[in-house]
């Protein structure tokens, strides 16, 4: 249980922050992640929040590089896929041809690449810093607050409670299957997964059905409530969320013109 995002999002040293402040600071940093003309500002963002979550928030950092690992890889993937197909001027590498295709590396089109790498690194970062430290439940609060669809923040409740029951059952059933030899070989292994997958569907449609009629039973109308709660952050943390969003900003304009590649 521990192992679970849910976990540490109750868990954790940022905790009692102010919801809204949290909120704030990781959508405004995300937005001038995004923004930027400039790989700097975004690559800052990306080591910055790690470095709070581990050694402020407390959030173990093997967990934490095993959640980054499959977005980073799909980073690395654009990185070299806009290095090797975009761009059209100033020649780095001639790795040669494949049939038509010449395969060449450009000075702008890794440029390009960087840029779009270090956004995503930044933006995610910024998701990943309100994921870790902020429960789900407050976080529909706000959605509530700030007049989202109920139908969308519903949906998303129920998805959400569901993610991890399921992730459980899966991980039981592939145990049991690995107890009875399993996963011995790749046909095995292929034969064994379309069974869990097919299973798994199956105790999804039944734990629709159950969560449904248990909701009716306690008076269900179609509408979920959330809590309400969240408190506006005082002046003190609207001042130090604008110092720091400036702070970006700053270093934006002076890292303009800087030669990163």
């Amino acid at each position: 249980m521990e192992s679970h995002l849910d976990y540490h999002a109750h868990n954790n040293g940022f905790r009692e922050v102010n919801t809204t402040f949290k909120v704030l600071f990781a959508v405004s940093t995300l937005i001038i992640c995004v923004a930027s003309p400039s790989p700097i500002i975004p690559l800052f963002v990306f080591i910055l929040i790690p470095t709070l979550l581990i050694f402020k928030a407390k959030i173990p950092y093997k967990f934490y590089f095993k959640f980054i690992s499959i977005p980073l890889l799909f980073a690395l993937i654009t990185f070299l896929y806009m290095g090797l197909f975009f761009g059209s001027t100033d020649i780095m590498v001639q790795l040669g041809s494949l049939g038509p295709l010449d395969l060449v590396i450009y000075r702008d089109g890794v440029q390009i690449g960087f840029l779009v790498f270090s956004r995503m690194l930044g933006a995610f970062s910024c998701l990943v810093f309100l994921a870790f430290t902020t429960p789900m439940t407050e976080l529909f609060s706000i959605f509530h607050r700030v007049h989202i669809p109920p139908i969308i923040v519903e949906l998303s409740m129920l998805m959400y409670r569901f993610i991890f029951l399921f992730l459980d059952e899966a991980e039981k059933m592939h145990q049991s299957q690995k107890t009875r030899l399993g996963y011995s070989d790749w046909k095995n292994s292929l034969r064994c997964l379309g069974m869990l997958g097919g299973n798994l569907f199956i105790r999804t449609w039944f734990q629709g059905e159950k969560l449904h009629m248990a909701m009716e039973s306690r008076g269900y109308n179609g509408t979920l409530k959330a809590m309400n709660e969240i408190e506006f952050p005082g002046s003190k943390n609207i001042i130090l969320l604008v110092s720091f969003e400036l702070l970006l900003l700053a270093g934006i304009y002076l890292s303009l013109n800087f030669p990163v590649i």
